[in-house]
């Protein structure tokens, strides 16, 4: 018997699964991976190769001579290509070169002389995990999954790691179950024939940021186009935010040039000073033939909506919680409209723009123009002068930085200066987390310290990719709930190859104090009108985070009612009483609540009511 959340069905856009090597013993474990509407995708032999759930639309494959390959997500791949890539495939490694090539974002599965190897994005946007099930090395696209099966309960020390805020890399991309192993976003898992060994093989490295956006332009936008023509190419109606800032615009453009209609779609913010609902109609005079919804500010849900009714199957705590109800609430509405497809600009702020953090080594390498800069950077950032001169000073390798932040957990939040300039934000906790939680987080990151390499030696580099890969582990999150909702949703800003395109830019032309995402408004100049890429700010909505505080307090206060992190006795539950009958709290504006929360509803999620399916 298995356990199910009742609400483990899926929909278009939420493939997910399980891989097995071609082994009786293996398709003897694949058996416990069987779900009411579950699909079997089988080896040569007729065992079972992938089992989980997908629409016809989300996977092409291709087997020839004893060689299978699957692509599972979004991807213009053509079967015939794919066949002939099956044909050719002497080695699993070969599909390294395959994975760096194709647009769109999707899992890769090749299977060959009876081992298996499994890779995701290197965005995080899609993640593999494995674990060992009766002596069977499975893997999958979800940690829950392979949890389940094991009957595993999460560790506790991971749930103490997630109360960090944040918690830093390497921390935050860790299984939530001691027995389920996360592969890195830049691995692959490659099992072999035995069903038992695995490892891991690098198959992705950022590209160098070296080119001149003049010449990178291009590059960028021809990423960009296929990114979203992968998603519209068939036609129908697909849906955009339209909230007129570059990102969501530039993706309602190039929508706009495809074969599918559009409608877009702006949501006003609550803030008299928001001016996103005057760019969007600047934008629509552009689009004569797209459709345009606003919707109603007053009507939106606000920060912190329905937290105690989140019922989404998580295999981590997110903090994409805290605005779920604001991300779903406006798809019905879209799909009651024909869209079959939601797209989004999240992710244009992690690659159209970068860290500031590129200047620590720039002031090394070509000192009077960071100066320059940074004489910029101070007076937009109103940094002062000798918190910049101490985070310009700091040498700290990344090993060291994790160390020193193991030892000042409790102390406060760093300067504004310090997280821009150095390796990221130092990590917090707080005066509602216990002592014991306090310890198993400082230990984790002590024992993460021992071995941790930063994801690039130029601390600029290793904060643009963590960035990326922190948004990711949301969006992730809100594309399955997206999905459950019955509208899927896609960020074409963080496929692959749009990342490698934005990377590649030399960072004193990405990140500048004297213009606002200037490779977004380059790359896009011809499609976007002029006018449009003036904009140089973005709304904010803080207005309706510090609503959703006052107005959802007796939804937090009932959080921490019968909270199962103080059972579990990683958090005061009256200290967190306390603060939700008094949210005009200091700090609580700042988010540091998140981490917090996220845990704690992601632990409610499991205990909910679960349907037992009987197995064959």
């Amino acid at each position: 018997m298995t356990e199910l959340h009742e609400s483990a069905g899926t929909g278009p856009g939420d493939a997910h699964f399980a891989v097995f090597t071609d082994r009786a013993d293996a398709a003897a474990v694949a058996r416990s991976f069987a779900r009411p509407g579950s699909r079997t995708l089988a080896h040569a032999s007729g065992r079972p190769w992938l089992v989980g759930h997908w629409h016809d639309d989300d996977i092409v494959t291709a087997s020839v001579r004893g060689a299978s390959l699957a692509v599972v997500g979004c991807c213009p791949v053509d079967p015939d290509e794919l066949r002939r890539r099956a044909a050719r495939l002497r080695d699993l490694a070969e599909l390294d070169a395959l994975a760096r090539s194709l647009p769109g974002s999707f899992h890769l599965v090749g299977a060959l002389d009876g081992g298996i190897r499994v890779q995701g994005t290197a965005s995080g946007l899609r993640l593999v995990f494995h674990a060992e099930i009766d002596g069977v090395r499975v893997a999958a696209t979800r940690a829950d999954a392979l949890a389940a099966v094991l009957g595993s309960e999460p560790d506790l020390r991971e749930l103490a790691v997630r109360l960090l805020w944040p918690a830093p890399y390497p921390l935050f991309e860790t299984s939530m179950w001691r027995a389920v192993t996360a592969v890195p976003p830049q691995d692959a898992a490659v099992v072999a024939a035995d069903g038992r060994t695995v490892r891991h093989t690098r198959w992705w490295r950022p590209p160098e940021p070296v080119r001149p956006l003049a010449d990178a332009a291009p590059l960028i936008r021809t990423a960009l186009e296929e990114a979203v023509g992968a998603r519209t190419r068939q036609g129908g109606v697909v849906s955009c935010d339209l909230s007129g800032g570059l990102d969501s615009t530039s993706v309602c453009f190039l929508a706009d040039r495809s074969p599918a209609r559009v409608v877009a779609s702006t949501w006003p913010g609550r803030d008299p000073a928001d001016t996103d609902l005057a760019w969007a109609e600047r934008a629509m005079g552009h689009l004569p033939d797209v459709e345009h919804v606003v919707w109603d500010a007053d009507a939106s849900p606000l920060v912190y909506e329905d937290l105690l009714g989140i019922d989404d199957l998580l295999d981590e705590p997110t903090i994409g919680v805290m605005d779920r109800s604001r991300v779903l609430h406006h798809l019905p509405g879209l799909a009651a409209r024909g869209s079959r497809l939601h797209l989004t600009g999240i992710g244009g702020d992690h690659v159209a723009w970068c860290s500031e953090a590129y200047y620590h080594r720039l002031l090394r390498t070509r000192p009077l123009f960071a100066l320059r800069q940074l004489r910029g950077f101070r007076a937009l950032w109103q940094w002062p002068l000798g918190g910049t001169l101490r985070a310009l000073a700091d040498c700290r390798p990344y090993r060291k930085w994790l160390i020193d932040a193991a030892g000042d957990l409790r102390g406060a939040l760093p300067p504004s200066v310090a997280t821009g300039l150095g390796w990221g934000m130092t990590p917090r906790l707080f005066g509602w987390v216990t002592p014991e939680a306090e310890r198993m987080a400082r230990r984790a990151l002590l024992d993460a310290a021992a071995t941790a390499t930063p994801l690039h030696p130029d601390r600029g580099l290793h904060t643009d990719l963590e960035q990326i890969r922190s948004c990711t582990r949301v969006i992730r999150q809100w594309d399955r709930m997206a999905a459950h909702a019955g509208l899927p949703m896609a960020s074409p800003f963080l496929d692959d190859r749009v990342i490698e395109a934005c990377l590649r830019v030399r960072p004193g032309e990405r990140v500048t104090p004297w213009r606002y995402k200037p490779v977004l408004s380059t790359a896009m100049r011809g499609i976007v009108p002029e006018e449009c890429l003036r904009r140089s700010n973005k709304a904010t909505a803080s207005m309706d985070a510090s609503n959703g505080l006052r107005e959802h307090r007796a939804d937090l206060l009932a959080l921490w009612e019968d909270s199962r992190l103080a059972e579990l006795g990683l958090v005061d539950g009256a200290e967190l009483r306390r603060l939700a009958r008094r949210p005009a709290s200091p700090g609580l504006s700042d988010a540091i609540l998140y981490s917090t929360i996220a845990a704690e509803v992601w632990l409610r999620g499991l205990a909910r009511p679960r349907t037992r399916i009987p197995q064959p």
